[in-house]
């Protein structure tokens, strides 16, 4: 640029002033702010356009936000879209990033909502969520409160054991097998005792059932009052089961424990008696070899006696106290 041209273009930069460019560099801030919006809201533009049309209620830049969180968008679209498809309008966004960033299973939770809320179940986010950062299959469980669940009291292939053994009062052993129909307690999930718990507390109390009854004939003939026993005793508290049923499945006679023991005892009796006389018998061998000692003792001293006569006659010659026949 020659010196006429420079001499030329310097009214023109004069003509700028700084409010220009003070609004030249604001453009080009909100310019190159918008490239880098829509270099990062490319890859979702598709997945918006789902939401949009589906009705989720997710804007372009919270989406961008979520990937600058970390968040999986698509994890986030899909679970919105289902709930809101399911008429749960009140699940926002925030909670389900929220949830995604502390390790839960959104997908896995808006499902078990949207299955309790087909089921007229009473179930909210904040319990769903916190059932499943606890460990627990929420969906699962939700499952098993719209269809019941039946458990095994006693569970072979855990306990080693097919059945609980009582004792009625007239000593006779029963065996029985129960079914425990339970289902969730959704409220009890967090915190509640688990199936062993309820495995537990069930075989606990048809024990102590049998052992109230008078005979084993009264609880063959109507098995239904352990179950009722037990049923009235609220086993399933502070659990995460509600029992809906306890069915006896088998019961069985046993041994005649209350003979067993008494056997037992007499023979206990009779080794104790033995055992008495063995040592009454002790003793009196004890004392009859004493006073043999003693008799043996005695004789000593008599030969001992009839030895001092001879000393005692010949003292008395010597000393003239004693003569002779015919002196």
């Amino acid at each position: 640029m020659d010196v006429n041209q420079l001499t030329a273009s310097l009214p023109m930069m004069a003509e700028l002033t700084m409010p220009m460019i003070l609004l030249i560099g604001l453009g080009a801030i909100f310019g190159l702010f918008l490239l880098i919006f829509i270099a990062m809201f490319a890859p979702v533009a598709p997945l918006w356009f789902r939401a949009f049309m589906s009705g989720a209620g997710i804007g372009p830049m919270q989406m961008v936000v979520m990937k600058l969180k970390k968040v999986n968008p698509t994890v986030i679209v899909d679970s919105r879209i289902m709930a809101v498809q399911a008429g749960l309008n009140d699940i926002g966004t925030n909670a389900m990033e929220s949830h995604y960033l502390a390790g839960g299973n959104v997908p896995i939770v808006i499902r078990s909502l949207v299955a309790a809320h087909r089921a007229n179940i009473p179930l909210d986010w904040n319990t769903a969520s916190a059932i499943d950062l606890a460990g627990r299959n929420v969906m699962e469980a939700v499952q098993t409160s719209v269809k019941t669940a039946i458990i095994d009291c006693p569970d072979p292939s855990r306990h080693g054991r097919s059945t609980l053994d009582g004792v009625a009062r007239d000593g006779i052993q029963l065996k029985a097998r129960a079914r425990v129909t339970v289902r969730t307690n959704l409220g009890q999930l967090v915190g509640g005792a688990t199936e062993e718990t309820v495995i537990a507390r069930v075989g606990e109390g048809i024990v102590s059932a049998i052992g109230s009854c008078e005979t084993h004939k009264e609880v063959l003939a109507n098995p239904m009052l352990i179950a009722k026993a037990v049923l009235n005793k609220g086993l399933d508290s502070q659990t995460a089961y509600a029992i809906v049923s306890i069915d006896i499945a088998d019961i069985d006679v046993g041994d005649n424990v209350g003979a067993r023991l008494q056997a037992d005892q007499a023979e206990a009796d009779v080794r104790i008696a033995r055992a008495k006389a063995e040592e009454r018998r002790a003793q009196a061998v004890a004392r009859e070899q004493e006073m043999k000692a003693l008799t043996q003792e005695h004789k000593a001293e008599v030969v001992l006696a009839e030895a001092e006569i001879p000393k005692s006659m010949a003292e008395a010659y010597r000393a003239g106290s004693l003569r002779a026949d015919g002196e």
